[in-house]
């Protein structure tokens, strides 16, 4: 798993909008390739390659990956159906994390994918759907650590940037050690120089297979653990028809299960498809 990046979590507003370098052009096609003859889409909505959808990324398993220029992950799956409903194509293309964002804001790229949270600077300068799942925060250990409290004195690492680290320093004070990379925290959890690490479900379930990741129960004393982050999949402000297409699916697939069946396929809790309300955090 590559190392897990501030702007890919909580991230800072991105540059400012600039004009659109490619006009958004290109519709639902049912001639494209890939799709079946006779393909009806059930929206109307711009892409800026006629008849493909365009997404980055960048990777970050289970969340989203690509090979060539396929999907796969969480929101790779989501995406793909959407994409076979519309009868259009994926096209994957990844970059680096902090250039995901304004692909999407100068029209180089229709969507952004890679468990992105709804973040109130994010929501200035891209459209936001509706929440997809859950990014429940998490402990892993080989002893299955599932409270706040039940960590105290014990040695517990988090990733610089992660939602919860103020609050977590606040509680566990030099017990808590702050990592630079997932990667590092891993290392050590692993090596026995750490007991608990803190990290997103699936993510630790990603890093850690053989480890016990448990998601944290609600505590006042960290606030994600009673309101975890939601997930959404950012679009250009410029084209509300695909972001009202796209929100008609995620409320679909919640509704009949497919969403939870997505999740859980990538080793994530059903219940973190119950998002609950619209919200932004911070």
């Amino acid at each position: 798993m590559p190392q897990r990046t501030i702007p890919n979590r909580i991230g800072t507003a991105a540059a400012a909008v600039v004009v659109l370098a490619t006009a958004l052009t290109g519709c639902s096609s049912s001639g494209s390739t890939g799709v079946a003859a006779g393909c009806k889409p059930k929206d109307t909505f711009s892409t800026i390659s006629k008849g493909t959808l365009t997404v980055t990324l960048s990777a970050l398993p289970p969340f989203i990956t690509s090979q060539g220029t396929s999907l796969g992950g969480i929101d790779g799956d989501i995406l793909n159906a959407f994409a076979k409903e519309e009868c259009v194509t994926v096209t994957a293309t990844p970059v680096a994390t902090a250039a995901v964002i304004p692909a999407v804001q100068t029209g180089r790229s229709d969507v952004a994918a890679g468990s992105w949270w709804r973040s109130a600077s994010r929501a200035k300068i891209v459209g936001l759907t509706e929440p997809v799942y859950l990014d429940q925060m998490a402990f892993v250990s080989k002893e299955g650590y599932d409270t706040v409290s039940s960590l105290k004195g014990k040695t517990v690492g988090t990733v610089d940037g992660d939602l919860w680290v103020g609050e977590a320093k606040a509680y566990y004070g030099d017990n808590l050690r702050i990592y630079k990379s997932t990667t590092d925290m891993y290392q050590d959890l692993k090596a026995g120089r750490l007991q608990v690490a803190m990290d997103s479900f699936g993510s630790g379930s990603f890093n850690a297979p053989n480890l016990k990741v448990k998601v944290a129960k609600p505590d006042s004393v960290i606030g994600a653990s009673l309101q975890p982050p939601q997930t959404t999949f950012p679009i250009s402000f410029d084209n509300p028809a695909l972001l009202k297409a796209l929100d008609g699916f995620i409320t679909t697939i919640k509704a009949n299960g497919q969403l939870a069946k997505i999740l859980q396929s990538h080793g994530l809790p059903g219940s973190a498809a119950n998002t609950g309300a619209p919200r932004l955090i911070s």
